[in-house]
């Protein structure tokens, strides 16, 4: 039997939390760093009582304030953000196309999205090679100038169509791990807005740049009817 959806209680909101979240969702897409006059201006609210509240947002980490005084959404924002991306089902479209890639290619097929200055594993999966990636869901690796983070930084401001002329998937081979290659291509969503990064990834001995080119031709189309799937319309 059905359960009955309960109804809500009859209760009003807090003023001051009401206030941190019209700071909050101020910020819209295509949104860098905003002065605070902006903000003034999109919130309703004086300046002062903008800077108290992101005093407190930036102890969360979800407001980060700038050297010249501007005010930026913080890694926190990211994390919920990927929270969310993660409940419309992002897992049930991406998995299967990793494991695809994995058991064809032999490599480690990952996803990956940016947090601040670092990248995060959102999925992955294994090489059925015994020798293979490390790198499991839930882990950090730097912004550098591998693939991934290539990717993620290229394409992380821009809509898909802006960047139609860069050369993908990218390949790069002994950044972040020495021994380690990976060739990246963007996944874009709704809006033309990048979601994340999808690589393989392999002991740079096997995955070399002449291997690395017979494989990006498969990894392109991956990430190509990933980007249909969840939106975009490239």
């Amino acid at each position: 039997m059905a359960k009955e959806a309960r109804a809500r209680p009859n209760l009003e909101g807090v003023a001051s939390a009401d206030r941190v979240l019209t700071v909050l969702t101020a910020f819209r897409r295509g949104d860098d760093a905003l002065e605070l006059s902006e903000l003034a201006r999109r919130t309703s609210l004086v300046k002062s009582t903008i800077m108290r509240l992101c005093i407190s947002l930036e102890k969360f980490d979800l407001i980060e304030r700038l050297d010249d005084g501007r005010y930026r959404l913080g890694v926190e924002a990211a994390r919920i953000g990927s929270v969310y991306q993660q409940s419309f089902a992002l897992e049930e479209r991406i998995v299967p196309v990793l494991e695809r890639l994995a058991a064809e290619s032999f490599e480690t097929a990952s996803f990956y999205i940016r947090r601040g200055n670092q990248r995060l594993c959102l999925f992955r999966a294994d090489s059925p090679s015994p020798l293979r990636m490390n790198v499991r869901p839930g882990d950090m690796r730097p912004m550098d100038e591998s693939a991934i983070a290539q990717v993620l930084r290229i394409f992380g401001d821009r809509r898909a169509t802006e960047n139609s002329t860069a050369q993908v998937p990218l390949y790069s081979s002994g950044i972040t791990d020495p021994h380690v290659a990976s060739i990246a291509m963007p996944v874009f969503g709704t809006e033309q807005r990048l979601i994340g990064a999808i690589a393989l990834s392999g002991p740079a001995s096997r995955l070399t740049a002449e291997r690395a080119e017979t494989l990006k031709p498969r990894l392109r189309e991956a990430g190509e009817r990933l980007s249909s799937e969840l939106g975009a319309q490239l």
